[in-house]
């Protein structure tokens, strides 16, 4: 089984799953993103918002890919990036990390490792680049938007509680730490078992 992970950029955007290429739950502050929603301008929006961290930052995503089919993927970018977490009531995220914003193993390859190769390959990109942490804001409760993760999934693989809330804390993630992971079952809970089957990845 041949398996890679690569950058996320505009040649392979029209990778990540469908409903996910047209999301801008993060990428806009919410009025926009609903008004990119209901003009049909989502997925444009989505594009310009990569372009423009690319251009600016540099990479913001991984895709990684069995036997050449998509598996999964992860988004991360540095808070001044990320709008659409202003409205959340523990942001902003910490000015020396990068906010996890999504990260998806499709379930057909779940349980493969995936999901612990695409935080390591996230963490040795911002150790590269002397990025401190990563940081995420996390959800509590069943009734939970795709677009956030699971926080005791975050805190079951080492994140710790930077800003407590009963619904939406945050949590960070020192960048090193994961380097030295050696726990591929949690991991995939994190990033493969937590997540919704794939029509429930929607725009908001």
């Amino acid at each position: 089984m041949g398996r890679r992970i690569v950058p996320l950029t505009l040649d392979n955007l029209a990778d990540l799953p469908g409903p996910c290429r047209s999301c801008v739950f993060w990428e806009l502050d919410p009025v926009r993103g609903r008004e990119a929603v209901e003009a049909g301008k989502a997925e444009a929006e989505k594009e310009g918002w990569i372009s423009a961290v690319l251009l600016e930052w540099g990479s913001c995503g991984r895709i990684a890919y069995v036997d050449q089919r998509p598996a999964g993927f992860a988004l991360y970018a540095p808070p001044a990036y990320v709008p659409g977490s202003q409205s959340f009531p523990t942001s902003p995220v910490s000015p020396d990390a990068v906010q996890l914003m999504i990260s998806r193993v499709l379930p057909p390859f779940q349980g493969q490792g995936l999901g612990r190769a695409l935080v390591q390959t996230v963490a040795k990109d911002l150790v590269r680049r002397d990025i401190r942490a990563i940081e995420a804001i996390g959800v509590v409760g069943k009734d939970r938007p795709s677009c956030l993760l699971p926080a005791d999934h975050l805190l079951a693989v080492g994140f710790k509680t930077v800003r407590p809330h009963h619904r939406y804390p945050r949590l960070r993630l020192e960048s090193r730490t994961t380097l030295s992971w050696r726990r591929p079952a949690a991991l995939e809970r994190l990033l493969g078992g937590a997540a919704p089957k794939e029509p429930a990845l929607r725009p908001f």
